[in-house]
């Protein structure tokens, strides 16, 4: 009975000492913590908690389109019919991401640009009138990946932006008829 005793105190208090190597006994309050925003060096460069090249999001993904062949993103079919719905959320979204330079009526004379009422920074904002000669594919692939001066766009969620074309295809024809 002593035995089992003495047996049972001593694997007691190994069990609650504070063990002094890292490596023959990890602890889980030693472990290193990765907080919010901070910058993590890996392999001697700091990269920002992105998944692997070429892994997939759960919920599916968009397929890479090349915005250095043009021919590329003419392939692309535009999959939201132009339906009053796609219109209305084009409208809503054009307003929040392409007023600003291209105009309200897609001049090209928003706010910041050059030949706004307020003459802006940005010089040689396109009237969308110039999508008439491009399909929804290309269009789609610039607010995607973006073209010279005009920024990449590519927080927009991918139905958000084909809505957008839809609007725009219905902006550039006055008497509301869509091609």
């Amino acid at each position: 009975m002593l035995f089992v005793l003495i047996s049972l105190l001593l694997t007691m208090a190994v069990g609650c000492w504070e063990q002094w190597s890292n490596d023959w006994f990890p602890q889980m309050k030693w472990q290193k913590a990765v907080q919010a925003f901070e910058a993590v060096e890996f392999g001697g460069q700091i990269e920002a908690f992105l998944p692997p090249e070429g892994t997939v999001p759960i919920g599916g993904g968009e397929a890479p389109v090349s915005n250095l062949i043009v021919t590329a993103g003419d392939h692309l079919v535009n999959p939201r019919p132009a339906v009053l719905e796609s219109l209305e959320n084009g409208r809503a979204q054009f307003e929040i991401y392409c007023v600003a330079c291209h105009g309200s009526k897609g001049m090209g004379d928003g706010p910041v640009s050059a030949a706004g009422p307020i003459n802006g920074p940005f010089q040689g904002v396109f009237p969308l009138a110039v999508a008439n000669a491009r399909s929804d594919g290309h269009v789609y692939t610039t607010i995607r990946y973006g073209r010279t001066r005009m920024p990449s766009y590519n927080r927009i969620p991918s139905q958000d932006r084909w809505d957008i074309v839809n609007y725009i295809r219905y902006l550039n024809n006055p008497d509301g008829r869509l091609q």
